[in-house]
């Protein structure tokens, strides 16, 4: 059983996490090349690929569950620091949706370079917690 939801946490982690996180990556350029068609595919796959995220996070807390380490202090920085990067991301997916708003609308001055700035920082902040959460996984020391 434990197998069995260590594979589907690392599954989850891998197609829903990685594609994520180039998903948001990849969003600055289409602002920056004013392509609304592209920036709107990635704003609706960044918040397909946020929900499947969750998968990371359920089965995650199952596996520590079942292995009785739920409480260690490596899983709970992990779980909060995986609640802040989705809460940043439900920032993104808000700026991703502005961005694609100011380039459909008739206004020929707004190019959203608010939101690539901030969807450029706050992808490299979410980045960054992920591979924190990646560390304290693979190498949680002792308890």
């Amino acid at each position: 059983m434990n197998s069995t939801l260590l594979w589907l946490h690392i599954a989850f982690a891998i197609f829903a996490i990685g594609p994520l996180t180039a998903v948001i990556m990849a969003a600055p350029r289409a602002i920056r090349s004013k392509n609304a068609a592209v920036l709107q595919t990635l704003q609706r796959m960044t918040r397909i690929y946020g929900i499947g995220s969750l998968g990371v996070l359920v089965f995650g807390v199952w596996l520590g569950a079942s292995l009785g380490v739920l409480g260690r202090w490596y899983m709970t920085a992990s779980m909060t620091l995986f609640l802040v990067a989705l809460v940043l991301l439900f920032l993104v997916e808000r700026d991703l949706r502005g961005a694609v708003r100011a380039f459909s609308s008739e206004t020929p001055d707004d190019d959203a370079k608010v939101e690539n700035a901030r969807i450029a920082m706050i992808g490299g902040v979410i980045g960054l917690i992920y591979l924190v959460i990646l560390f304290l996984m693979v190498f949680p020391g002792d308890s």
